[in-house]
């Protein structure tokens, strides 16, 4: 099938690849532009725009590109952009959504999923609506959360949803005949860094699955810390209190509490909690935000 893909971060890739992999012809992959990416001034192309320069397929930046493209189907998986009405008019599409819908609509459905505490997740493929995740759905396939880092979920959905696009694909009867969503839709709201900040209004539940997003931080003594581990443990002293008991640096929240087993603070490398309250030389109660 000759086909045109959208995306862009490395959760995508594993979807280019796979389509490459069946024997698809990818005439055009569209892709955000260059831009930094860590320190330096330098521009650095997405992960989807370096895969596909190792493939060998045509890369654009922008939608305009498609006019008059002859293709069968578009595929999209985390392009980042709302795909317009005249192009879905021009090319069909695809869109490979990383939650089992309605469950999870919109721009962040694995850290809500882990947020909210969901036990399973999924993948689905649908076909692509101007208006947000509302498609009827081709195919999906779902997964336990267990305790698993938004990272490693991402990958695994990338994954089973990379197989899924190449089955639906090669199934007529799963690309001629989606189903309409069905259930009560939720949706997952863009990310800020509000919800990465570990506050002591916040249960000791819910600390924990900040922690797995991978970006969560609090304040103590006017420095910013990174949490990058940690565990939920039982809670002897006031919420917003942070102390040093039984061999543990201890996060008191409202519900309970969070040990913090690595950490990073600004500027300095990760390290285990012990040798960073070694060296914060902090009260042995401290308060924390």
């Amino acid at each position: 099938m000759r086909l045109v893909f959208l995306g862009t971060p490395s959760a995508a890739v594993p979807a280019l690849e796979a389509l490459v992999g069946a024997g698809h012809e990818v005439a055009l992959v569209i892709t955000r532009p260059d831009r930094k990416r860590g320190r330096g001034s330098s521009l650095s192309p997405s992960p989807v725009k370096q895969a596909a320069l190792d493939l060998g397929l045509r890369v654009g930046h922008s939608m305009k590109e498609l006019e008059g493209l002859d293709a069968d189907r578009g595929v999209v998986v985390a392009f980042g952009a709302l795909i317009p009405a005249s192009v879905l008019a021009h090319t069909p599409m695809l869109n490979v959504h990383f939650s089992l819908l309605p469950r999870w609509r919109g721009a962040a459905p694995v850290e809500r999923a882990i947020l909210a505490g969901d036990e399973r997740t999924g993948v689905c493929v649908m076909s692509l609506e101007e208006s947000l995740d509302t498609g009827p759905l081709h195919a999906q396939a779902s997964t336990d959360v267990d305790d698993k880092s938004a990272a490693d979920l991402l990958d695994e959905l990338a994954r089973l949803g990379a197989a899924l696009l190449v089955e639906v694909l090669g199934s007529r009867d799963l690309l001629e005949h989606p189903v309409l969503q069905v259930g009560e839709p939720t949706y997952a709201e863009k990310l800020t860094s509000d919800t990465f900040h570990l506050e002591p209004s916040k249960t000791a539940v819910l600390l924990a699955r900040t922690v797995r997003l991978g970006r969560a931080f609090f304040f103590v003594a006017g420095r910013r810390v990174r949490v990058l581990r940690g565990h939920v443990v039982a809670s002897h002293a006031p919420a917003g209190t942070l102390t040093y008991e039984g061999g543990e640096v201890v996060l008191h929240a409202a519900d309970g509490a969070y040990a913090l087993d690595e950490v990073q603070v600004e500027g300095s490398r990760a390290m285990g909690a012990n040798a960073w309250w070694s060296g914060a030389r902090l009260s042995p109660t401290s308060s924390w935000s």
